[in-house]
């Protein structure tokens, strides 16, 4: 281990300290990985980058020499730092967050009764330099259908990069099928059946060292209340997520949806449309203040989550929140607390109660009968 005592440190710039109220995470958004640091660490990062460690080390009067040696080592171990005595080489990341699309992704929500022209939509989308869409689909689907769709999408040159399916299991549906008629179209990054038989994660590959997900899982999906959960295992750690939640929101900047009966709103599950897709135009609607002042509410004003080391990668929602009335109250379905640093089940937190039947999730609650 080359702990360079007397030579200045610098984090690559692509490593990011986040402070959290109890613990803080180092963000590497080139390796897409994330470590828990303390809190006294994070400090360090912050007030004495740039110093070496023995200058470190004094102006703690040498009383943490031994815990100061073990951050660096730590530091050196995961490549978060090096030592240059050019420090002013090396600038920190510029945070900054942009994109051509005035609508960068949409929900798209449909079940028997829905008679919108899906085909329409996606048009409309591409208009708007849209790249990518999730389609949830409540009833049975032909997936031959969704392959005509597809194979639409291939033939017009659709500029849509992207979508994600979600459909619900029935007799004689088979991994083999989907393969056949869905995962292999590059257009598809992922397929998600609710109401299969049992859970299970299938990768499969779209382009070299990239691949989408087909997952089964046994939950089931009645309505759009499925939207919101907020769980470790979804946390995106990359340059994009990261930039943007600094700056915007994680989940409803340059997001449009339309519901099953074709309204048009930030999401799929808030109350507030702002008109129908089958008499109004996209390119019209994202003109509306109301509609657009939510893709700026950011992880750094809402309640709780400004305190939580894990907000630039969290997906966020603010469709079910903990307060209804306030729309910087933190995510209804977040168990986590950072000043705990615990992850709980969030639907059995007697906090929560009052929201949950603002929201009628009664039956999310586990013995709730």
């Amino acid at each position: 281990m080359n702990l360079k005592l007397h030579e200045p440190f610098k984090l690559f710039s692509n490593c990011i300290p986040v402070k959290g109220a109890n613990r803080s995470v180092i963000c590497d958004l080139q390796r897409n990985i994330l470590k828990l640091i303390p809190n006294d660490l994070f400090k360090i990062l912050e007030n004495q980058e740039g110093k070496s460690i023995d200058a470190i080390m004094k102006i703690y009067n040498n009383e943490y020499d031994d815990i100061i040696e073990e951050y660096f080592i730590f530091l050196l171990e995961n490549d978060f730092i090096f030592f240059t005595n050019n420090t002013e080489w090396f600038p920190k990341l510029e945070i900054k967050w942009e994109s051509e699309s005035t609508i960068t992704n949409a929900i798209l929500e449909v079940n028997k009764k829905t008679n919108y022209n899906l085909m329409k939509v996606v048009k409309e989308l591409e208009e708007l330099n849209c790249c990518h869409f999730e389609i949830r689909f409540y009833d049975k689907i032909d997936i031959e259908d969704i392959n005509s769709f597809l194979t639409f999408l291939d033939k017009s040159n659709s500029t849509i990069a992207s979508i994600d399916y979600i459909f619900p299991f029935y007799e004689g549906l088979t991994t083999s099928k989907i393969n056949k008629d869905i995962t292999q179209n590059k257009r598809v990054s992922s397929v998600r059946v609710f109401g299969s038989p049992a859970n299970e994660i299938i990768p499969y590959k779209i382009e070299e060292n990239y691949f989408g997900k087909l997952i089964y899982t046994k939950k089931t999906l009645k309505n759009n209340s499925c939207c919101g959960t907020i769980s470790k295992t979804l946390f995106p750690v990359n340059m994009n997520t990261f930039m943007e939640s600094k700056l915007y929101n994680s989940c409803l900047n340059r997001k449009i949806s339309i519901d099953i009966d074709g309204k048009i709103k930030n999401c799929p599950s808030m109350e507030k449309s702002f008109g129908n897709i089958m008499t109004v135009k996209l390119k019209e609607v994202i003109k509306s203040k109301e509609l657009t002042e939510k893709w700026g509410i950011t992880k750094d004003q809402i309640d709780v989550c400004k305190d939580c080391e894990f907000r630039y990668i969290c997906t966020d929602c603010r469709a079910y929140i903990e307060k209804p009335d306030d729309i910087y109250s933190k995510p209804l379905k977040c168990g986590y607390n950072p000043y705990t640093n615990k992850w709980e089940e969030w639907s059995t937190n007697p906090l929560k109660k009052k929201a949950i039947e603002y929201y009628e999730m009664e039956e999310l609650i586990p013995n709730n009968g």
